[in-house]
């Protein structure tokens, strides 16, 4: 049966039906894995922002090269700076993919409506965004200068 209001409960289904809990070590056990999960989501959210930023920053110094520099081998040049930026772009493309998926499997994790899932998933985006993003405020400033909250 599926809850549609909080509830409290060491039985829970998570995602699939094989994940059942119906003892106190796989509930608790089930917790610690959402809330890891919850933190390497923080982590790798942290690792696409540091990686588009340095892809950006990369593209911004191969456009502003000095002329001297792109008068001595502009062919080599061009195609360098956009050959690292394609596989920039990919990367970050690749990342933003990783991404969505865990954010969406703790979205349906949340979706059990179990407190304890609930508070492990919070707790473990908390923890995961106080070790790996505090100090990122101003990377992602710097990256994230679209005012729209969908981009």
């Amino acid at each position: 049966m599926m809850h549609m209001t909080l509830y409290w409960s060491r039985y829970v289904t998570l995602l699939v039906d094989s994940w059942r809990t119906d003892s106190w070590l796989s509930y608790f056990l089930s917790l610690a894995a959402c809330f890891l999960v919850s933190a390497f989501y923080q982590y790798m959210e942290d690792r696409r922002i540091r990686f588009r930023s340095l892809a950006s920053s990369s593209a911004s110094a191969a456009a502003s090269a000095p002329a001297d520099a792109a008068a001595a081998s502009p062919l080599l040049l061009k195609a360098g700076a956009s050959r690292l930026a394609r596989s920039a772009r990919l990367g970050a493309a690749l990342l933003f993919g990783l991404n969505s998926a865990i954010g969406y499997l703790l979205m349906l994790a949340i979706m059990s409506f179990n407190g304890g899932v609930f508070l492990a998933i919070v707790g473990g985006l908390t923890v995961g965004y106080y070790v790996f993003r505090f100090d990122d405020e101003g990377v992602a400033a710097v990256v994230l200068d679209n005012p729209c909250a969908c981009a």
